[in-house]
């Protein structure tokens, strides 16, 4: 590449980390600092699950189920309150059951109808010739129903558009005052009426007999004996009108799910619960005596209470185990160790790591003992389906493969420990995890997720099989594990849905999921920035390809690149019209502006970016990148015109901090790609005549530039990065810029004319806007 390179690379070695000679740092003083809190958190929690792993649950009290005879008297050894959870539960469904449903009158849907309506008759009254063909085509894809030219003649006609106006749209809005449902039928489950709700004024209504409400087809019939009887007219215009109006028929008239199952919810918890009341020295059931429903429930309620010692030295010993597989995972995350794991990334581990723990001991202890099913197979069912491989996905949407991996080993190891399982249950939930983390690795949308429970319950079932070959024990346990495999594999499928997203919002994590959602060119903010800036949209895409291919090439994270790439430039939405590729030939109102200025609004672009990232929620990673994509380069063109001035005025020379970004400079491989892409990528459209070596030796200019000021010191990049994106972005802006034959053109004689030899077209000098 260039001398600079050259010179660097005798000095160190293609993977290490870039450092300008200005910036460079005494050796062990710019590595990154241990994460001591986080992983002190980390260990504390694996302190606390090894420990409670040790804790027994021995219960001094007998218990009995019904329809066994007891073989003992079993008294209570302390006062207790039992709630009769049945009859509490039934007579709290019967309050409920007196509670009507909640249905809102929303005046909407007449309000979208008489817009539509209008829209539609406007349009077509202003249209003609091919664009009032044109227009039918677009009706016709917008209401999805196929409408004819008889049709659309009809809606010209001024008399059909009064008639809509004057006549139709009254009638409906009088058919909607009481209400419009879908269909006639869901009304008919509630006996004892509906309360209708006014959205505008909150007011409530109830209607005992709810049977006179219509419903859609009925509106529909309605207005067609209208037309035909009431105004009399003709069977062309009643189609006309019914082809405009039907499409836009919706009811007005829905339940309100969320409202009516408040109100049944907040009934249900006015209603007092049913208590058995037990005292102590209470004999709860005498023996020889068969046990019943009544008696299992206050036996059951005693068990709970009950609970054993703790073993430390096993605790000790566990821990221990633990630190050995935190020194393997030390020792596979090659140089940097656990330093590559961040005091976040621990704080996350943790507490994964505890909220499962505890649920796998907890849910042990407190199991329900299910008719005259054995101890040790309950113990067993309950196992066999804790959904140990959702948390193993849950860290696989967010960390490395071989992080997970480890981690999953450990979690699989404490969970064993925990619920007192040997190694066939080890070896399944490692197994299952491990099978887990690839399907999710290979998945890119919550689709794909959804389709992984199919294999995954394969695999457990499998598995499950083979566990029953090696210790069986009867056929019909065999086969009621199967019920509690399938139940683990949509649990593990749950709690990966469902935890996933609260874990992003907490810890400011992207998964890929999201990614792949923000990447969609449907999102409002992209679909902003094409309306109002649609040169910087257009900017954002070929950067984002970039940044995509060049991460691919370097082994950074090639769709968080092209993702962040999307929304670098969004901060340009506030000013638009202040930045050269949004200006199409219009007058460049930087002109009109002293350079400070000028500089002022370019540097803001990024503040502004930031804000907008956070306000619709892009995620943190985002708009870290958002913020670094310009480092802290300095805006060359209106600083040197200011230095120009002030010597032409005689005044101080111009402060360079002025007119530099904020930063920071990038930290991470995918912030300086993106600074790179975006500089290449802009300065690139200056080049007059770009030919392949013309590309090569400009990409070369530019990456030289910024290495040289230092701007790429904390991005971790290294020079075999910077040769690999030399090459790449080459290939695509060569690609972008190819060369296109001539055509032969034809006079309106039909003489043959002489080839063309149009002059390639030169874009202009360097811009203001495109320097910085």
């Amino acid at each position: 590449m260039s001398e600079i390179f050259d010179k660097v690379k005798k000095h160190l070695r293609p993977q290490v980390q870039i450092k300008s000679k200005a910036t460079q740092k005494a050796p062990g003083k710019d590595v990154k600092p241990f994460p001591v809190a986080g992983l002190l958190f980390f260990l504390t929690v694996l302190a606390v699950l090894c420990l409670l792993s040790t804790m027994g649950f021995q219960n001094r009290i007998k218990l009995f189920v019904a329809g066994e005879v007891a073989t003992h008297d079993v008294a209570a050894d302390q006062n207790l309150q039992i709630e009769d959870t049945a009859a509490t539960a039934s007579r709290r469904e019967q309050v409920a059951e007196t509670q009507p449903p909640v249905f809102d009158l929303s005046p909407k849907p007449f309000i979208d109808l008489t817009k539509g309506v209008d829209d539609i008759l406007n349009a077509v009254s202003e249209a003609s010739g091919e664009e009032l063909e044109k227009l039918r085509w677009q009706i016709s894809e917008s209401l999805n129903v196929e409408i004819g030219q008889d049709v659309i003649d009809s809606w010209q006609r001024a008399d059909l558009r009064g008639l809509v106006r004057t006549r139709i749209l009254p009638w409906i809005k009088s058919a909607y005052e009481p209400g419009v449902v879908s269909a006639s039928s869901i009304l008919l489950a509630y006996k004892n009426g509906i309360l209708i709700r006014d959205l505008p004024s909150n007011m409530e209504m109830l209607r005992i007999d709810p049977r006179d409400i219509k419903d859609l087809k009925q509106v529909r019939d309605a207005l067609e004996a209208h037309l035909k009887t009431d105004l009399n007219r003709p069977i062309r215009v009643r189609k006309a009108v019914s082809a405009l109006i039907h499409p836009f028929l919706v009811p007005n008239l829905t339940l309100n799910q969320e409202t009516t199952q408040g109100r049944k919810r907040e009934i249900m918890a006015a209603v007092e619960p049913l208590y058995y009341n037990i005292k102590k020295g209470e004999i709860i059931v005498r023996q020889g005596e068969r046990v019943g429903p009544v008696q299992q429930l206050k036996l059951q309620s005693l068990y709970r209470l009950q609970s054993g010692g703790v073993q430390y030295m096993e605790g000790v010993g566990g821990f221990a185990m633990c630190l050995l597989l935190l020194l393997v995972l030390h020792f596979s995350l090659e140089k940097r160790g656990l330093r590559a794991v961040s005091d976040k990334d621990w704080l996350f581990l943790g507490t994964v790591f505890l909220a499962f723990g505890l649920f796998a001991k907890f849910g042990n202890a407190v199991r329900l003992p299910t008719g005259d099913v054995p101890e040790s197979v309950r113990a067993m069912y309950f196992a066999y389906s804790l959904p140990l491989a959702g948390a193993s996905g849950i860290l696989a949407l967010f960390f490395p493969k071989r992080l997970c991996i480890l981690m999953s080993l450990m979690l699989s190891f404490l969970t064993c420990r925990l619920i007192g399982a040997d190694l066939n249950l080890f070896c399944y939930y490692f197994i299952g995890s491990m099978i887990f983390i690839f399907l999710l690795k290979r998945s890119e949308t919550r689709v794909q997720v959804l389709k992984t429970s199919i294999p995954l319950i394969a695999t457990l079932l499998f598995m499950w099989v083979a566990v029953n070959l090696m210790d069986f024990i009867d056929l019909a346990t065999a086969g009621t594990g199967i019920f509690f495999i399938v139940l683990n594999g949509l649990l593990t499928l749950l709690a990966v849905m469902g935890i996933s997203p609260i874990m992003e919002l907490i810890f400011g994590y992207s998964s890929r999921f999201r990614l792949m959602e923000l990447m969609n060119l449907e999102q409002p903010l992209l679909q902003e920035l094409m309306v109002k800036a649609p040169g910087t949209y257009h900017h954002s895409l070929v950067v984002s390809n970039m940044a995509e291919a060049g991460a691919r090439v370097i082994g950074a994270n090639a769709l968080l690149a092209k993702v962040a790439a999307l929304y670098h430039d969004i901060g340009k939405l506030k000013n638009p019209q202040y930045f050269i590729e949004n200006i199409s030939g219009k007058e460049n109102r930087h002109n009109k502006l002293t350079p400070s200025m000028s500089a002022l609004i370019l540097i803001s672009h990024v503040k502004k970016g930031v804000e907008l990232a956070r306000e619709h929620k892009l995620g943190p990673v985002i708009t870290d990148l958002i913020s670094q994509h310009h480092g802290t380069t300095l805006i060359t063109f209106f600083y040197h015109k200011a230095q120009e001035m002030a010597e032409a005025k005689g005044e101080d020379p111009v402060r360079e901090e002025e007119f530099r970004y904020p930063g920071p400079k990038p930290q991470s491989k995918e912030a300086g790609l993106i600074l790179l892409a975006d500089a290449i990528e802009a300065s690139s459209r200056t080049l007059v005549d770009p030919t392949p070596s013309r590309i090569k030796g400009h990409i070369q200019s530019i990456l030289r530039k910024i290495y040289t000021e230092g701007e790429l010191d904390e991005s971790q990049l290294t020079l075999k990065d910077l040769t690999l994106l030399t090459e790449t972005f080459h290939r695509i802006l060569t690609g972008i810029f190819h060369q296109r034959i001539e055509y032969p053109t034809i006079d309106r004689s039909g003489n043959k004319p002489a080839k063309s030899k149009e002059a390639p077209t030169e874009i202009a000098k360097p811009s203001p806007e495109q320097a910085a």
